[in-house]
C-alpha cells in the first residue's frame, strides 16, 4: 500500500495535487482553510505528509482518514496529525478557521531543541480530535490569527515569534486534551514497534548532542546509529524491522535516520557558533567533508552556505 500512496513535503504540493496554487515557506505555513478550499463537496485520494498539521476548525463539515481510523469534523473541532501516517479527508462543505503546518527542523530551531520531552503526542501513533466548547476552542481561534498575522508580516523576528506563539498553542493542546495521553497503552504490536524506534531515534541524537555516545574506555569516536542497531535494541530481526517501520510510515529507516539527522544539523548550524568540523564530530561524521557533502546531498546546500543564509 505505502509504494503507491504519494507522499507530499510541503502543503503547497499537497494542495497542487488538488489543482491549486500556494505558495509557502515549506518549514511553517499558515492559512486561512476558507481561502484554500475548492469547490464542495470534495474527497481526497489517499497520502502521506513530512510534516505535522494542526487544524482549528471554526465551521464546516467533513471527515478525515489517519491509518485505519475515521473522525468527524464539525463546528469547533481541533485535530493534530503527525508524519508519516495514511491520510484522506472528505468535505461537505466550505471549512473556516486555520491551517498549520511544521517541520521537526522548524520546532528544533524556534521552539526548543529537545522538543518531544515537553510534548510528546507529536510522535504518538494517531491522536484523536477534540470537539472543545465555544469558549476553549476561541482560544485556539486567537491563537491561529496571531499566528497568521505574524506569518504575513515583514518583521526580523518573524520566525522567532512565531516560535514562540507555537509554544503557547503546544502548550494549550497539551494542557487541554492530551496532557495524560500515553500512545504506547493504545498501539498495536507493529504500532509500538514504531513509536520506540522513533522514541530510540530521539534518544541517541540526544546522547550524541551530549557527548555521551563517545567511548574513553575503547577510544571510540561516536557514530550514526545504522538500521540493525536500532533493530538490536527492540530484539528484531533488521529486514523484520525495517518492514514494520516502512508499511507504518511510508518511509525507510535509513530515511528517517537521515531526515533526523539533517534537523539536527540545521538546528546545530541556526543556533551554535560551532565550526562546521565540530558539528560534523558531534553528529557522529569522521570529518568534516564527509558530513558537508552528506549535508549538500540532501539540502543542495553546503553546511557553510546554509548558515550564511541564515544570518543574511
Amino acid at each position: 500500500m505505502s509504494d503507491t500512496i504519494k507522499t507530499y513535503d510541503s502543503m503547497s504540493e499537497l494542495y497542487a495535487s488538488f489543482g491549486g496554487k500556494l505558495e509557502q515557506d515549506v518549514d511553517f505555513t499558515i492559512h486561512r482553510n476558507e481561502e484554500l478550499s475548492p469547490n464542495f463537496p470534495i474527497k481526497s485520494p489517499l497520502f502521506r505528509t513530512s510534516y505535522y498539521t494542526v487544524l482549528i476548525l471554526r465551521e464546516g463539515r467533513g471527515r478525515y482518514l489517519v491509518d485505519d481510523q475515521s473522525y468527524v469534523t464539525r463546528d469547533n473541532t481541533i485535530y493534530f496529525t503527525n508524519p508519516g501516517h495514511v491520510k484522506g479527508f472528505e468535505v461537505d462543505e466550505t471549512l473556516k478557521g486555520y491551517i498549520i503546518t511544521f517541520s521537526e527542523s522548524f520546532l528544533k530551531q524556534y521552539v526548543h531543541e529537545n522538543i518531544f520531552d515537553e510534548f510528546p503526542f507529536l510522535i504518538a501513533e494517531v491522536v484523536p480530535p477534540s470537539y472543545p466548547d465555544r469558549e476553549i476552542f476561541q482560544i485556539f481561534d486567537d491563537l491561529g490569527g496571531l499566528l497568521l498575522q505574524e506569518y504575513q508580516s515583514d518583521s526580523a523576528y518573524k520566525h522567532k515569534v512565531i516560535g514562540c506563539l507555537m509554544v503557547v498553542l503546544l502548550l494549550k493542546i497539551k494542557e487541554r486534551f492530551w496532557k495524560a495521553y500515553d500512545p504506547l497503552t493504545e498501539a498495536s504490536t507493529s504500532s509500538n514497534i514504531t513509536l520506540t524506534f522513533q522514541r530510540n531515534l530521539e534518544a541517541h541524537f540526544r546522547d550524541l548532542l551530549a557527548g555521551k555516545c563517545d567511548s574513553s574506555a575503547t577510544r571510540e569516536r561516536a557514530r550514526l546509529f545504522q538500521v540493525q542497531d536500532y533493530a538490536q535494541a527492540q530484539y528484531l530481526h533488521p529486514n523484520y524491522f525495517s518492514t514494520v517501520i516502512k508499511y507504518k510510515t511510508g518511509k525507510s529507516v535509513n530515511t528517517w535516520i537521515t531526515e533526523k539527522t539533517i534537523a539536527e544539523a540545521k538546528a546545530l548550524l541556526a543556533r551554535s557558533s560551532e565550526s562546521v568540523q565540530e558539528i560534523a564530530t558531534r553528529l557522529g561524521f569522521k570529518d568534516a567533508g564527509h558530513f558537508s557533502r552528506f549535508f549538500k546531498k540532501h539540502t543542495e546546500l553546503s553546511p557553510l552556505t546554509f548558515r550564511q543564509s541564515l544570518q543574511s
